[in-house]
């Protein structure tokens, strides 16, 4: 069987959250990063790499004890491309997809995360499997380890999705998991999941 990674994007600072790093705020008593990484922890992928940059020492210490490997990206300020090429980067060589998690998608649960590699082994492996909710695409995505020569060329503050749109061999898996559309932007939303 294939093995697949998860990369968890967890450098940016998130600067419409304000003055506190956005990763490390709470829900439920764990910060918004915990949650993504214990999700990938809980799945059947293997390895989970954490790729941190701003405030690293803050979010290494948030994921204290679980099974990830940490990741410093010292171009973080360069943008989200440059922690996406990072984590590929580490990826291990028998790996060959990796789910990316973003750091600020505290819902996403580790069935879901299992139910995409699976659907992704289904239909092929393809370049990529994203999940869809309403016809809008979301996040995780799996990306097949045969995108990181592409991957490789993106530069700035774009994640893959500018590259899957412009691929035929990128699926869509409908799903109604509304955790596939629900990132963490402000704190009006904050407080809004916190009720």
């Amino acid at each position: 069987m294939s093995h697949v990674a998860a990369i968890v994007l967890a450098a940016g600072r998130g600067t419409r959250f304000g003055d506190e790093l956005k990763l490390l705020a709470q829900i439920g008593g764990k910060a918004l990063v915990r949650h993504a990484a214990e999700a990938a922890v809980s799945s059947l992928v293997d390895p989970v790499i954490v790729v941190t940059g701003c405030c690293s020492d803050e979010v290494k210490a948030a994921l204290h004890g679980l099974p990830v490997q940490i990741l410093y990206n010292a171009l973080f300020a360069q943008g989200l491309s440059t922690s996406l090429k990072a984590g590929f980067s580490a990826l291990p060589p028998t790996t060959r997809a990796a789910v990316i998690l973003l750091g600020d998608m505290p819902f996403v649960k580790a069935d879901l995360i299992d139910a995409l590699v699976a659907e992704w082994r289904e239909r092929g492996e393809p370049a990529a499997l994203v999940p869809t909710l309403g016809g809008r695409r979301g996040n995780p995505v799996v990306l097949s380890r045969d995108l990181q020569a592409v991957i490789g060329d993106l530069s700035g503050d774009v994640g893959a999705g500018s590259l899957l749109r412009e691929r035929s061999d990128v699926l869509e898996w409908p799903t109604t998991d509304p955790a596939v559309a629900q990132d963490i932007d402000t704190r009006e939303e904050l407080a809004r999941h916190s009720l």
